[in-house]
């Protein structure tokens, strides 16, 4: 078997390879260099080929997931709205705007529904 043969990869690994890949390439990382840090990823979290022959039984590993879902939350958690997309700096605003709209007319639905109910009260006694 060639050095770099991806026989003994499942069709699994394959795809998780590609979307590691295609993560990397979006940070700016090189081509050939994203997808070397993807294999390395998914040897470490499987254990390399899981297809029958290549040794079965492995222990997978989600570490490297998870650190990276941890560096991620982190890093979006800082973000400043200057570096949000467009469209989810609209919809943040467009959110808050509606929540203070909603509570202001509950609370000026309340003020005169109790004004109406007082006005009756007051009838109702003469």
């Amino acid at each position: 078997m060639p050095r770099g043969d991806k026989s003994s990869y499942t069709n699994k690994q394959k795809r998780q390879a590609e979307h590691i890949e295609e993560g990397y390439e979006k940070r700016g990382v090189s081509r050939r260099e994203a997808g070397r840090r993807a294999w390395a990823t998914v040897n470490k979290e499987t254990g390399g080929g899981k297809k029958s022959g290549s040794g079965r039984g492995k222990k997978s590993s989600k570490s490297s997931s998870r650190k990276g879902g941890k560096k991620g939350g982190r890093k979006a958690a800082a973000s400043t709205p200057r570096r949000k997309s467009a469209g989810s700096r609209k919809s943040t605003s467009s959110r808050r705007s509606s929540a203070s709209r909603s509570r202001s007319s509950s609370a000026r639905g309340r003020s005169s529904r109790s004004r109406s109910s007082s006005r009756a009260r007051k009838k109702s006694s003469r």
